[in-house]
């Protein structure tokens, strides 16, 4: 559970003013990986409060990217923005946004139907016009790499790692089509009302850049059952997502390859940030899960892969 940011009451209290809000009480939300969350109960409504530890100028681009897909109608959240002429508004030096409230539930396990319906708004999402503003590259993704690779942190990681690197970047095919993703496709970033998708949330790691990726993403954050990749779930989001956007045949060809890459980049995230980023010694080992399923991905023969997941 990520608290970067204790507030007290009267610190909410504050922020709520600022956005014209007079609020009745609110909570600490269990679970993210690196920003502090809070429902906010407000006589207006309910609604979370997000103090990021990232820059304002990232910030501020989620704010932008939330309006664009209020303007598209997708189910995300709703941004909510301040009296003042902003997007955000700041807690100490920090970045806050302040989201409508949306009751779902979070099911790891997901079935066929489910599935298919994060794929369809995945290739909804894929089909909106990508704003200028975003990186054309991946937080986490290749370019990243170097960042930890020959530190002797951990040797064997790091090792593994600068091989992963090189095949990828070997293998990867040129002109693959790329466009606005969300980035990080995991479970925990998709609500439901009994199973009915409500939303799709979290849109941090935003950038314009291969489809599939995002797609592999998805595969890696919804549809492994222990190390082990469940191909007839995979199956089912990307049925979903052809409904409507089809695939391009190189697509297809390298969406395994796609999902080993969103493994590799976790497994980098995770030791990024619990090795150097904020060291937390029970987590400096949790990227070698990531490996694990990374490497039981690259094993799937190539045609097995294929005929399942595109039967």
């Amino acid at each position: 559970m990520a608290r970067y940011s204790y507030l007290k009451e009267n610190d909410i209290r504050w922020i709520a003013r600022e956005y014209d809000l007079a609020m009745i009480d609110f909570e600490l939300i269990d679970g993210g990986a690196g920003n502090t969350n809070y429902t906010l109960r407000t006589r207006q409504g309910k609604y979370v409060l997000t103090v990021f530890e990232i820059s304002l100028a990232r910030v501020v681009k989620i704010g932008q990217i939330l309006l664009l897909l209020a303007e598209h109608g997708f189910p995300t959240t709703r941004l909510l923005t301040p009296t003042k002429d902003s997007l955000t508004t700041m807690y100490k030096d920090k970045p806050v946004l302040l989201k409508q409230y949306i009751a779902g539930q979070v099911y790891k396990d997901l079935n066929e139907n489910m599935l298919s319906q994060i794929g369809t708004a995945l290739a909804r999402l894929h089909q909106l016009p990508a704003p200028g503003f975003l990186h054309d590259k991946h937080a986490y993704g290749l370019q990243a790499f170097p960042n930890v690779i020959g530190l002797n942190i951990n040797q064997e990681y790091e090792a593994w790692l600068a091989k992963r690197l090189t095949y990828l970047e070997q293998r990867i095919p040129p002109g693959l089509p790329r466009g606005l993703i969300h980035g990080d496709i995991f479970y925990d970033n998709v609500l439901f009302n009994g199973e009915k998708l409500k939303a799709i949330i979290d849109f941090e790691e935003t950038c314009r850049y291969y489809h599939v990726f995002d797609l592999g993403m998805g595969i890696l954050g919804l549809c492994i059952d222990g190390s082990r990749l469940a191909l007839d779930k995979a199956r089912s989001l990307v049925s979903g997502y052809q409904q409507t956007r089809r695939l391009e045949v190189r697509e297809k060809e390298a969406l395994q390859l796609f999902a080993e890459y969103a493994a590799i980049a976790t497994s980098y995230w995770r030791f990024w940030m619990y090795n150097i980023h904020t060291p937390i010694a029970e987590n400096a080992n949790i990227h070698w899960q990531m490996v694990r399923i990374a490497e039981e991905i690259a094993a799937i023969p190539d045609r097995k892969f294929l005929q399942a997941v595109f039967k």
